[in-house]
C-alpha cells in the first residue's frame, strides 16, 4: 500500500510539472519568456517552410535590449525585436525553419544574447519531417482487440 501512494504522489508531482511547463517562464528577475521550446510534431516535406515565435516580457523596472539572435543552422532563419524593451513591454523572436533538407527528426538550437540575464538563453526548435503520410495500418501492423 505504501508503494501504491509513493507511486501516486509521484505521477501526481510529474503531472504538475508538466502542466506548468506550458505558464510563463522566468528566465531572470527581470524577463519572462512565453515558452523555450517550440515542437511542430510532424510536418510534412511539401508544407515548405514553418515559423514560431517566443514572446519575451520585460518584467524588471530598466530597459532590456535583445543583442543578438544566433541559430545552429543555415536552415534556420530568425529576426526580433530589436528596440529595448522597456518595464512592461514585450519583445519577439521569430523563427523559420527552411523545411527543405529531407525528412528526418530535427532540433535546432537558437542562442539569445540579451543585456539581462548576461549568460545567453538557448531556444529550441523541434519536429519530424515526413516525406508522406503513413497510415496507422503501416505503422502498426499487430492488433490487440478491437480499437
Amino acid at each position: 500500500m505504501r508503494k501504491f501512494i509513493i507511486t501516486i504522489l509521484l505521477c501526481a508531482a510529474g503531472m504538475f510539472i508538466y502542466l506548468q511547463a506550458d505558464a510563463q517562464e522566468k528566465i531572470s528577475e527581470n524577463l519572462e519568456i512565453d515558452h523555450t521550446i517550440h515542437d511542430f510534431g510532424e510536418i510534412m516535406l511539401e508544407d515548405g517552410p514553418v515559423s514560431c515565435s517566443f514572446n519575451v516580457k520585460n518584467i524588471g523596472d530598466k530597459p532590456a535590449v535583445i543583442y543578438n539572435v544566433v541559430s545552429s543552422c543555415g536552415c534556420t532563419g530568425v529576426q526580433w525585436t530589436r528596440e529595448p524593451l522597456r518595464p512592461g513591454q514585450s519583445g519577439k523572436i521569430d523563427v523559420t525553419y527552411s523545411n527543405d533538407e529531407g525528412p528526418y527528426p530535427f532540433d535546432k538550437s537558437i542562442t539569445v544574447y540579451m543585456s539581462e540575464p548576461k549568460k545567453p538563453i538557448i531556444l529550441k526548435m523541434r519536429g519530424i519531417c515526413m516525406e508522406e503520410k503513413v497510415p496507422v495500418e503501416k505503422t502498426y501492423t499487430m492488433t490487440y482487440g478491437p480499437l
